[in-house]
C-alpha cells in the first residue's frame, strides 16, 4: 500500500515541491531523491519494519529527502532538534530505540560520536542520493509513521506515536480549513522537530501540490526581505515570538521600507498565529501593519490541529475559535462533569486524529485517555458566543490563590496594557495563607520606569474582575540596555495586603 502523503505527489511531478538555498526541487525530483534515500536506508533489507530513525537535518530538499526516504523504506521517523546539546540528543535516540541516525554534514560533530558509542548505523546525508534499483515495500495506514518528543509540563519528553493514518488526517483536516490548494507557495521559518514545522507548513503543503520555500532559520530582516518583494508567497504562519520580532523590525524600518513590508503582508491570502497564546497587543499591532487579522489556532503534539478562528468570517481576539474539520470536543470539570454555560473546564477531543500513544508508556497513555476514549489536554477553556477560549494549562496557568481559580494567561493580557510593560510572565508561588500568590515578572519599555506600588495600584481596579486577592506579590523588573538586550534580573518584594 502506498502511503498517501507521498502518493499525492505523483500528481504533481512537474510543480515545485521545494525551495531552498541550494535551488528549486519539483516533486518529481523529490520522489527521486527520497527513493533513492529509501534504498540506501533499507541497505538490502526489504523493510525497515517500523525500525525508528532519529535524523538531524536543515531545513531544505536533504530533510524532505530523509523524512520520505525513512517513511518510505518502512521506517518510524525521530526528528531531532539542532539547538539540543548532545545528552538530550542521546535522551531522544535511547528513548525511542532508534538503530539508524542520519545527520547532514554541519551536524556530523555532533550525531557520530552519539552514534557510535551506542554501536548505531550512522548515515551522512551526502550518501542517500546513491544510484540502484530500488523495491520498496508496501506501508500500511495503520503502521507508525511518526514520534515527535513532547514534555508537556511535567517529567522528562515523551515520544508521541502518529501512524501514517493518523497523520493523513491531522494534513486533511489543515488542508480542509484553511483550503489548502496546489496553487499556494508558504514560506517556512519554523523549527523541523515540532509538529507545527512539520505538520502545518511542510505536510500540508506537499499534501496539496503547493510550493514550501525554506529560510535557513528564523532572521527578521531575511524574512521581511522576501515577505516585502514577494509576487507569489500566499501563506505564512508563525509563533507570537516571531510575529513579535518581525513586529520590532517593521518599526524600527524608515517609511518607504514600511510600505513595501505592509503591501507584502497584504499580497498573501493567510497569515496564522499558534504554538503558545498569542498577545492582544501583538496581534493587534500586527493589524495594523499588515492588514492582517491573524488565524488564532489551538493544536499539540498528541492532538494535531484542534480549534481554529474561522478562515472566512470574524477572528476574535483572544479566541481560538472551532474545532477544526474531524474534531470532537468537548469540556469537562475536574469531577468530569459538563461546566454550566460559560463555566471552565478541560478540554477533552477525539477523533481520527488524535495520536496513537506514548512511545513505549502505557501508564501515561492511559492517564491521558479516559474511560470513554476521549484525549485529556490538560488545557482550560470556556466555550463563549460560539468561541473557545484558552485559560490556560491546568498544572501551570491556573492558579488557585484565595480559594479562587485565576488564569495566568488573562492577567498577562491585562498587564501588558500598562504604557510600561512590553512583556510579562505571571506565576503563582506557594503560599501557607492563600495555597498561591501571583507574581509578575515584567520586562519594560525601553526608558520606562515602574515601581511595584505603581503597578499594585494601576491593577488594582483592572484584576479585579479576575479575583486576585493578593494581586501581585513579586515583581522582577528585568530593564532593557541601551542595545536593547534584558538586563540582569532585579528582584523586589511587595508588602503583604
Amino acid at each position: 500500500m502506498a502511503i498517501a502523503l507521498i502518493e499525492r505527489a505523483h500528481a504533481h511531478v512537474e510543480r515545485a515541491a521545494l525551495i531552498d538555498d541550494a535551488g528549486r526541487w519539483s516533486y518529481g525530483e523529490l520522489l527521486d531523491h527520497s527513493a533513492r534515500a529509501a534504498g540506501v536506508l533499507l541497505d538490502g533489507s526489504a523493510d525497515l519494519d517500523g525500525a525508528r530513525v532519529a535524523f538531524l537535518v536543515p531545513p531544505g530538499l536533504a530533510h524532505v529527502q530523509t523524512q520520505w526516504g525513512v517513511w518510505r523504506a518502512g521506517g518510524v521517523v525521530v526528528p531531532l532538534c539542532a539547538m539540543h546539546p548532545p545528552p538530550e540528543l542521546g535522551y531522544v535516540i535511547d528513548d525511542s530505540d532508534a538503530t539508524i541516525v542520519v545527520a547532514h554534514p554541519q551536524h556530523a560533530q555532533e550525531l557520530r560520536p552519539l552514534a557510535q558509542e551506542r554501536g548505531l548505523r550512522f548515515v551522512l546525508t551526502t550518501e542517500l542520493d546513491a544510484p540502484g534499483e530500488v523495491t520498496l515495500p508496501d506501508v500500511a495506514p495503520e503502521r507508525n509513521a511518526m514520534l515527535i518528543y513532547t514534555s508537556g509540563t511535567t517529567g522528562k519528553p515523551k515520544g508521541a506515536v502518529t501512524t501514517h493514518a493518523i497523520v493523513a488526517a491531522q494534513i486533511g483536516s489543515i488542508v480542509q480549513a484553511w483550503e489548502w490548494t496546489c496553487e499556494d507557495h508558504i514560506l517556512h521559518v519554523l523549527p523541523l522537530h515540532h509538529l507545527h514545522g512539520i505538520l502545518n507548513v511542510l505536510c500540508s503543503a506537499m499534501w496539496s501540490g503547493a510550493t514550501c520555500e525554506f529560510l535557513p532559520r528564523f532572521d527578521a530582516e531575511a524574512t521581511w526581505a522576501r515577505i516585502a518583494d514577494s509576487q507569489d508567497l500566499t501563506l505564512f504562519m508563525a509563533v507570537p515570538t516571531v510575529y513579535a520580532r518581525l513586529t520590532a523590525t517593521y518599526t524600527a524600518a524608515n517609511e518607504a521600507r514600511r510600505a513595501r513590508m505592509g503591501a507584502g503582508c497584504q499580497r498573501l491570502r493567510l497569515m496564522v498565529c499558534g504554538s503558545a497564546a498569542l498577545p492582544l497587543a501583538t496581534l493587534e499591532a500586527w493589524r495594523q501593519l499588515s492588514g492582517h487579522t491573524l488565524l488564532e489556532r489551538y493544536g499539540m503534539t498528541e492532538i494535531g490541529m484542534g480549534l481554529g478562528n474561522p478562515l472566512h468570517g470574524e477572528r476574535r481576539a483572544g479566541y481560538v475559535g472551532q474545532p477544526f474539520p474531524g474534531v470532537e470536543l468537548r469540556l469537562r470539570t475536574d469531577d468530569a462533569a459538563q461546566p454550566e454555560a460559560g463555566g471552565a473546564g478541560e478540554i477533552q477531543v477525539r477523533g481520527p486524529s488524535i495520536f496513537k500513544e506514548y512511545w513505549r508508556r502505557p501508564e501515561a497513555t492511559a492517564e491521558v485517555f479516559t474511560d470513554d476514549g476521549w484525549f485529556r489536554t490538560g488545557d482550560i477553556a470556556v466555550l463563549e458566543d460560539g468561541s473557545y477560549r484558552i485559560l490556560g494549562r491546568s498544572s501551570v496557568d491556573i492558579l488557585k490563590t484565595g480559594g479562587f481559580k485565576v488564569s495566568a494567561i488573562e492577567i498577562e493580557n491585562v498587564l501588558r496594557t500598562h504604557d510600561a510593560i512590553a512583556e510579562c510572565a505571571v506565576v503563582g508561588i506557594e503560599d501557607a495563607e492563600w495555597g498561591q500568590r501571583v507574581a509578575c515578572a515584567a520586562i519594560l519599555e525601553q526608558g520606562a520606569s515602574l515601581t511595584l506600588e505603581q503597578l499594585r495600584a494601576w491593577g488594582k481596579e483592572r484584576l479585579a474582575v479576575y479575583k486576585v486577592p493578593t494581586l501581585l506579590k513579586t515583581l522582577e523588573v528585568l530593564p532593557r540596555n541601551p542595545m536593547g538586550k534584558v538586563q540582569k534580573p532585579q528582584i523586589a518584594q511587595l508588602f503583604a495586603p
